[in-house]
């Protein structure tokens, strides 16, 4: 009586740990997928979701700003003006004006230098008289698309 108790209790024993140490093989490939989802392409896209914010945040930015329709021109050590080649401007007033602008506040004509020579001639002049350049200064769009389409619909575009 004592050995069948003790047999049963065996018995009941290897039962109950046979579920911790011999698992149920058909539950656990079905959780394969579930694994496979948290333990692998979890943290891939953790990791890409990080690198992406982490780059938003550091990417080197632009900082977009109108230049100003006149500006002085700078001064050099021997207190000449400097003029950049290639934009108007009026050796009187020591100004630089915006790319387009042909004549001065004062109403006097613009003066522009040939970026490839330096010759200095009139803005009017399409083409250097010394290198042949041609190069037309034309004004800085600053315009905005309307939102809707012109008058008349889509087919008058």
């Amino acid at each position: 009586m004592i050995l069948q108790a003790l047999d049963q209790f065996w018995t009941n024993l290897l039962a109950f740990s046979a579920t911790f140490v011999t698992p149920d093989w058909g539950a656990l490939i079905g959780l394969l997928p579930i694994m496979l989802l948290v333990f692998v392409v979890g943290p891939i896209l953790t990791i890409l979701v990080l690198a992406w914010v982490g780059y938003e945040f550091r990417k080197p930015r632009t900082k977009r700003v109108f230049a100003p329709a006149r500006r002085a021109a700078p001064i050099d050590d021997l207190g000449n003006a400097v003029y950049p080649s290639g934009e108007p401007y009026s050796p009187s007033e020591g100004v630089i004006y915006e790319p387009g602008t042909i004549r001065a506040a004062t109403g006097e004509g613009l003066v522009v230098a040939c970026p490839k020579c330096g010759l200095v001639r009139s803005v009017l002049l399409d083409t250097c008289g010394n290198c042949g350049l041609s190069f037309t200064l034309k004004p800085i769009t600053r315009s905005l698309r309307q939102a809707a389409p012109p008058p008349g619909g889509a087919a008058a575009a």
